[in-house]
């Protein structure tokens, strides 16, 4: 008996969308001792931690010692939370891409869906202790204090992640906006993107020409500036009278 044995279902899930062999295919990083397990269980067996509510890396132990679980995935044992750590230590920012990129373009090619509603948000996270990339900067919750600023990209009618970039919390909210685009349409290749919608952090000319170089359709908030304000007011309809409304 195990108390993840609901798991059964995602286990036949995932042996139909033959994930061992996508995972196997995108370049993982090996393994150096033939002892070790292999890259696809190591990445699966992270992902069963999450579906069973893991929130840091040493929760992944309580796993290690469930033979019915390690059963119902066809492992010989599940990994402990010292073999994920060495092995996600292998990944650099390259093979972060490479690999990232392959599985997100699998799994949106196999989604029968087009016209594609495209949503950009960045969010501040507020980080304690060391944190690789942490940085001081905008922070309205805990000012002073250092933060991520991660850039994200959401399919709206789907409700799914379409990207998702980490960056030091002294960024602006467009910073690197082109290339996050570039990798996000990279990602949904394939996919037509009839709209773009974003907040007024992303109201600046680089990114309205960017969006316009490709001809799609957006909507993005401005701020109500004094600038925008005499726009509106000398604003004119089609036949050339100013509108009051």
């Amino acid at each position: 008996m195990s108390p993840w044995g609901g798991l059964k279902l995602l286990a036949e899930m995932l042996d139909r969308m033959n994930i061992r062999q996508v995972l196997q295919s995108i370049g993982l990083p090996e393994q150096g001792s033939n002892r070790g397990y292999p890259p696809e269980q190591l990445i699966l067996g992270y992902w069963i931690s999450l579906w069973c509510g893991a929130s840091a890396i040493c929760h992944t132990e309580l796993l290690r010692q469930d033979r019915t679980l390690a059963e119902i995935f066809s492992f010989k044992q599940m990994p402990g939370h010292r073999a994920y750590s060495r092995y996600f230590k292998k990944f650099n920012q390259r093979e972060n891409q490479d690999c990232f990129s392959s599985l997100y373009q699998w799994f949106f090619k196999r989604f029968n869906f087009d016209n594609l509603t495209l949503d950009f948000d960045s969010t501040v996270m507020t980080r304690y202790g060391e944190q690789q990339g942490a940085a001081k900067g905008y922070n309205p919750s805990k000012p002073g204090r250092v933060s991520h600023h991660p850039l994200m990209a959401f399919l709206s009618d789907h409700k799914m992640v379409a990207n998702c970039w980490l960056r030091p919390g002294n960024t602006s909210a467009s910073n690197n906006f082109l290339a996050f685009l570039q990798d996000t349409l990279g990602k949904l290749e394939g996919k037509k993107v009839g709209l773009v919608r974003a907040d007024s952090g992303f109201c600046n000319k680089q990114v309205i020409e960017a969006l316009q170089s490709r001809k799609i359709h957006y909507i993005i908030a401005a701020r109500l500036t004094s600038t925008v304000k005499y726009s509106i007011i000398r604003h004119k309809t089609p036949g050339g009278h100013h509108r009051r409304d």
